[in-house]
C-alpha cells in the first residue's frame, strides 16, 4: 500500500458526489485532494492535538492560496456553538467568499463543527473532510451530517452538508490512542450488524488483526464498513428512512453519553454499549435471539470495548433523555432495533416500559 494507489470509494449523489480516499501518505499527497479546492480562500479547522502533528502536511498543500487555521480544544464538550462562533469569525476575516473550503482535520468533533460552520456561512461553502481517527473515517466524515451539541443533547442542531471529498490517510491512527482507536471499530462493528452478517463474521474472523492494527484489516475494515454507509447515503441522503438504520446503538449510546457530559465514554463507546442495549431490548421483544446478542458481545469484548452500563448511572434520566432522540415521533420512542445479525430495522411507537426494563437490568449487572 503506498499513496500513489488509495483504496477509492465514491458517495454517488449527483452532482454533489465525492470520493473518498483511503491509504497511506494522502495529507502529504497535495496534488490529488488540492484539485477539490475550488476557490482561493481556506480555513483548517483542527484541534490542540492533531495540529501540532499534522497541520503542517495540510497546509504545505496550500501555496498560493489565501488560508488561515483555527483550532478548538479536543474533546466532545467542545463542539459547542460558541466555538461556531468563533469558527465563522475566523473566515471574516479570512475575508472568505462564497467559493472558500474549510478543511477539517481531525476527529469526529473537528469534522462536525468544521461542516456546520461550512454549511452556515454564506449559506454554504465547500469543506473537505481529513479524518484523523478511526471514528471518523468509517462513520462521521462522509454522509453529509454535520452538528453541534447542546446541554440539552448530542446534536441537536445541524445540517446536511455533504463535503467535497474525505481523505483517509491511516498514518495518522499510528498517533491514536488505544482507547481511541477501539471507539472506532465500534462504528465499524455497527456497520456490519445493521446490515452485512457476511462483514460481521469476518470482523469475528479478523478481530485479532485489527485490535493489532494490521494495516490490510484496518484499510479492509474501513472500505467495507464505507461501502455499505456510501450506499445507504446515495438511497437516503437525508434519513427520511433507510439511513436511520445507521444510528444502531446511537439512542442509547447518546443518552449515556449525555449522562456522563461527554467525559465519561467515548462516542464509539457509548455506541458500543447502546448496540448491546438495543441487541437486548429486540431479545425482551421477541425479535431476536439470545445467541446473536451473545455473538455481537463477545466481538466488543474481543476487541476490548465496554459492554457494561457504566456505574452510578440512573435508568430514569437515562430513559428522559433517549425522548430527546431525533428518530423519535409523535411523542413514542422510535429505534433502531434488530432479528439477529445484519436485519436491523426501524421499530416505531417502543414501550417505554420495555426500554426501562432493559436498562434497569442492565444497571442491576
Amino acid at each position: 500500500m503506498n499513496q500513489n494507489s488509495p483504496t477509492t470509494l465514491d458517495v454517488t449523489l449527483g452532482a454533489r458526489s465525492y470520493p473518498v480516499w483511503i491509504g497511506r501518505g494522502l495529507l502529504a499527497d497535495t496534488a490529488r485532494w488540492r484539485e477539490r479546492l475550488r476557490g482561493r480562500h481556506v480555513l483548517v479547522i483542527s484541534n490542540t492535538t492533531v495540529a501540532p502533528l499534522y497541520l503542517d502536511r495540510v497546509t504545505r498543500g496550500l501555496e498560493g492560496l489565501k488560508w488561515s487555521s483555527f483550532l478548538i480544544e479536543d474533546g466532545e464538550a467542545h463542539k459547542s456553538f460558541a466555538n461556531v462562533e468563533r469558527a465563522l469569525a475566523a473566515l471574516a476575516e479570512l475575508g472568505a467568499t462564497r467559493d472558500a473550503c474549510v478543511i477539517a482535520l481531525g476527529g469526529g468533533v473537528v469534522g462536525d463543527l468544521a461542516g456546520f460552520s461550512a454549511a452556515c456561512w454564506m449559506r454554504g461553502i465547500d469543506f473537505i473532510q481529513m479524518p484523523t481517527t478511526l471514528l471518523s473515517m468509517v462513520d462521521s466524515s462522509v454522509g453529509g451530517k454535520t452538528g453541534v451539541n447542546l446541554p440539552a443533547g448530542k446534536n441537536l442542531v445541524g445540517a446536511f452538508h455533504q463535503p467535497r471529498a474525505v481523505v483517509a490517510d491511516i498514518d495518522t491512527l499510528a498517533t491514536l490512542p488505544d482507547r481511541e482507536y477501539r471507539a472506532g471499530l465500534a462504528e465499524v462493528i455497527k456497520g456490519a450488524a445493521i446490515g452485512d452478517e457476511p462483514f460481521f463474521a469476518w470482523l469475528e474472523t479478523h478481530a485479532d488483526a485489527l485490535a493489532a492494527r494490521d494495516d490490510n484489516a484496518v484499510v479492509e475494515a474501513i472500505a467495507r464498513k464505507l461501502r455499505y454507509k456510501a450506499g445507504v447515503v446515495a438511497r437516503d441522503e437525508t434519513e427520511q428512512g433507510e439511513r436511520a438504520l445507521l444510528n444502531l446503538g446511537h439512542t442509547f449510546g447518546h443518552a449515556l453519553e449525555t449522562a456522563g457530559n461527554y467525559t465519561m465514554l467515548l462516542h464509539g463507546e457509548g455506541v458500543a454499549i447502546g448496540m448491546l442495549l438495543a441487541a437486548r431490548l429486540s431479545e425482551r421483544l421477541e425479535m431476536s435471539s439470545a445467541a446473536d446478542t451473545a455473538r455481537l458481545q463477545r466481538l466488543l469484548e474481543t476487541v476490548g470495548l465496554p459492554v457494561a452500563i457504566p456505574p452510578g448511572m440512573d435508568a430514569q434520566q437515562l430513559l428522559a433523555l433517549m425522548r430527546l432522540d431525533k428518530k423519535n415521533t409523535a411523542g413514542t420512542l422510535r429505534l433502531i432495533l434488530w432479528r439477529g445479525i445484519g436485519k436491523a430495522e426501524i421499530v416505531a411507537g417502543v414501550g417505554e416500559d420495555d426500554v426501562l426494563a432493559t436498562l434497569q437490568a442492565a444497571i442491576a449487572g
